[in-house]
């Protein structure tokens, strides 16, 4: 079974399993297609995390691409900005903010030597079969899906006018069809990615960062002022991580250790599990806490920053303690020391994925190496300036990142992988979709289908027009709460649940996608 945010890209992932690939050769196949079916979203410049069931127990994989080594704090204070309106909690409270344009946020993409190592570790059919879907749709073309062309739409006319200099010319070139983006429905190529993939594939991804495609992209920055360099690229590893994860009710939810922010969602949720039943108030409050401790203490894995430490039962029930009967604002606790796309895949054999990548803000940082057909992510807005914050921009460092997939279990037996994309919004979607799983006894559709509500920072709050009825209830609690009908707002996501009698998925509404099975 396979379900993601484009069809065309799970129906990728789903012929990879009818030619008796795994759950880990579907997942990846789907990752591939999406670059080139979804690319307002994530590419082949981005990053990716997984957590992978192997029929015993999970493991997680941490594909994220650190700083170059030329990047230094003076350089980006230069470059600082406002911080944007779009960044949600502590992060959006700053008075200036790592650009999300041009070369200053690019880290080494991570995406591709995450496809590698885990097919070298879980996959099952050759690496290069993996990309034969993917290649055809960017070589031949493929019809853009309606929520994609929006995206897309809004991107080529709103943000790429704005930018200014040689390294935002080929963005113009390859994604826009004479100066627009292509409309729904509209057969769109992309015959540089396609290469670009054949020479990933041919080469078990050694190309990217040490051949041709990595010549290409040093080439363009040292010719246009950026700051990755040959050495920068040729150091790139992926990372095998422990999960990490708290108790819910009778289940246990799990997440990748930081630089993801998935602890937040953990935090969260161990607030909430002291509660008999939580009340919408709370979920809220609960969520504010746990971003709190994300945006002070989550960093590149090397920083050493607290992490089973604000899991602690104890510690957990100190920041529950805090929750009132009025809408907070939170600082950090104190613990003791010592533009997205999701998808999951299943077998027959029990295996399970569950798989995140992006470029971060849309097209990310709008940097097209001439001739690759790709973006390059801007992963690195997500540093801080303060100096100090042991998010702190500097070189050879992996920064916050937003992207998190998860899984649920139950008495340490799977019940399955589940992820929510959207920035700010992914560990709030990961607490609602637990709680309408475990707490509203749902199934995965029912649970993605249902209204969500989204924490944006301060005590601003907004809703889905099916919340509406909350709205007076909020307000009399002291949240400033509004009504969005943008579906942007609160994220987009998938779930597959293993049953008695196989599995059951769901596939998000706000999006493009299904889930598929045979």
């Amino acid at each position: 079974m396979v379900a993601t945010s484009q069809s065309l890209a799970a129906g990728a992932g789903l012929a990879v399993l009818r030619r008796g690939g795994n759950a880990i050769d579907a997942a990846i196949a789907t990752a591939v297609a999406l670059t080139v079916v979804q690319p307002g979203s994530n590419d082949i410049g981005g990053d990716l995390f997984a957590l992978v069931w192997d029929g015993e127990r999970l493991h997680g994989l941490n594909a994220s691409g650190r700083s170059p080594a030329l990047l230094t704090r003076d350089l980006a204070l230069a470059g600082a900005t406002s911080a944007s309106d779009g960044l949600g909690g502590h992060q959006g409270d700053a008075e200036l903010a790592m650009p999300t344009r041009g070369w200053l946020p690019v880290t080494v993409p991570g995406a591709p030597a995450g496809w590698r190592d885990l097919h070298a570790r879980f996959g099952s059919l050759p690496f290069a079969e993996l990309f034969a879907d993917a290649i055809a749709y960017a070589e031949d073309g493929y019809p853009v899906s309606p929520r994609v062309a929006e995206a897309w739409r809004v991107d080529a006319e709103q943000v790429y006018p704005t930018l200014a200099g040689a390294e935002f010319a080929e963005w113009g070139r390859v994604f826009t069809l004479g100066g627009r983006a292509p409309r729904a429905g509209e057969r769109w190529r992309n015959p540089d990615a396609a290469n670009t993939l054949r020479r990933i594939a041919s080469t078990g991804s050694e190309d990217f960062y040490r051949g041709d495609i990595a010549n290409a992209i040093v080439a363009h920055a040292e010719r246009t002022g950026g700051l990755l360099r040959a050495g920068d690229l040729a150091g790139h590893e992926s990372v095998w991580v422990e999960p990490i994860s708290v108790p819910y009710r009778g289940h246990e939810v799990w997440e990748i250790p930081p630089n993801g922010q998935g602890i937040a969602a953990l935090v969260a949720l161990g607030v909430l599990d002291g509660y008999a039943e939580s009340s919408l108030h709370e979920q809220i409050e609960a969520m504010k806490l746990g971003f709190a401790d994300a945006h002070a203490f989550v960093a590149d894995p090397g920083a050493g920053g607290p992490v089973r430490e604000l899991l602690e039962p104890g510690y957990l029930a100190g920041r529950r303690g805090l929750i009132g009967e009025r809408a907070g604002r939170y600082g950090a606790g104190e613990p003791g020391r010592g533009g997205t796309v999701y998808l999951c895949t299943a077998d027959p054999a029990g295996r399970m994925v569950s798989l995140i990548q992006s470029n971060y803000m849309g097209f990310g940082s709008y940097v097209v190496p001439p001739g690759t057909g790709f973006g390059l992510q801007d992963r690195g807005a997500g540093f801080v300036l303060a100096e100090g914050h042991p998010n702190a921009v500097g070189p050879r460092r992996r920064p916050y990142h937003t992207i998190i997939p998860a899984f649920l279990t139950r008495g340490g037996e799977p019940v399955g992988p589940f992820g929510v994309m959207g920035g700010h919004m992914q560990p709030q979607g990961h607490v609602q979709v637990v709680l309408s799983t475990v707490d509203g006894r749902l199934d995965p559709q029912a649970a993605l289908d249902r209204p969500r509500w989204y924490w944006h920072r301060g005590l601003d709050v907004l809703v889905e027009p099916g919340l509406a009825a909350e709205v007076d209830g909020l307000r009399r609690r002291g949240h400033n709460v509004f009504v969005a009908s943008d579906p942007g707002w609160f994220g987009m996501g998938q779930a597959i649940w293993r049953t008695a009698a196989g599995y059951t998925a769901g596939s998000e509404p706000r999006a493009d996608g299904q889930a598929m099975g045979y």
